[in-house]
């Protein structure tokens, strides 16, 4: 096995030709466009070391708690610019050449969600947790999720998600085909790699084409979502409810929104 560090991403290759690519920015594992950009890296050199499918997993207590708007993490807090970056770095992991598994503990909130959904699968737990959280906060979706997830868990059950932003467990996830597989807590990355392992094993000229279907657009897609989602943030940024809603996320409290 070869490991190479990509800033807080490691990257893993193994003689099964199964990768894991491991965010270490625990506990809550929150991205900026710098950690996503590392990534993108790292799956870049997966692809580059021949590796035919890659568990995507997290250090630490929840897969990806998304963007910090609190400043609570230690790193830069998301801003406009921030943002364009963001995504164009985003954009990269839709358009990787290896199929790619999430192994998700814990939680996988707002742009952690999205971060999820750019893959081809995701493991879970009854344990885990998913949540498009941005109307909690006054602030519309992002990280492609107006594209991919009415088209991971249908268009009702994604607008339900986000215009309530409610939080699901692993098997309700798994329910609704948002989590691809269900494992025990313990088992979580091993369900992953197995499955990962699975799609190593079968003809990779085929896996190729087949992935080359059924992903079809997809990075167009996304690069579409983003552009919109980028406009919507941007107006509600500098409103009274985004503010609110970032303060009472801190404060650990139900927000007040006054729709201004």
């Amino acid at each position: 096995m070869v490991t190479k560090s990509f800033g807080d991403v490691d990257a893993s290759s193994g003689d099964d030709l199964v990768a894991i690519a491991e965010i270490r920015r625990p506990p809550d594992n929150f991205f900026d466009a710098g950690l996503i950009s590392s990534l993108a890296d790292a799956f870049e050199w997966l692809g580059e070391q021949g590796m035919r499918a890659i568990v995507l997993c997290s250090e630490g207590k929840h897969f990806c708690a998304g963007a910090d708007f609190t400043g609570r993490s230690g790193h830069a807090r998301l801003t406009g610019g921030g943002a364009r970056e963001l995504y164009d770095q985003a954009l990269r992991l839709f358009q990787a050449a290896v199929p790619v598994i999430a192994a998700v503990q814990g939680a996988a909130v707002g742009g952690g969600l999205g971060l999820a959904c750019s893959a081809d699968f995701r493991v879970a737990s009854a344990q885990s947790r998913f949540s498009a959280n941005f109307a909690r906060i006054g602030l519309h979706q992002g990280f492609a999720l107006s594209a991919t997830l009415p088209a991971i868990v249908g268009q009702q059950r994604a607008t339900d998600l986000l215009y309530t932003g409610r939080r699901i467990g692993g098997e309700e996830a798994h329910r609704i085909g948002l989590a691809d597989r269900l494992a025990e807590p313990a088992k979580l990355r091993q369900a992953a790699r197995a499955l990962a392992a699975e799609t190593a094993s079968a003809a990779p000229l085929a896996v190729r084409a087949i992935r080359a279907t059924m992903r079809a657009g997809l990075a167009d897609r996304a690069r579409a979502a983003m552009d919109g989602e980028l406009s919507e943030q941007q107006q509600l940024w500098p409103t009274e409810d985004f503010a609110e809603g970032v303060k009472a996320a801190a404060e650990r409290r139900p927000a007040r929104f006054a729709g201004r």
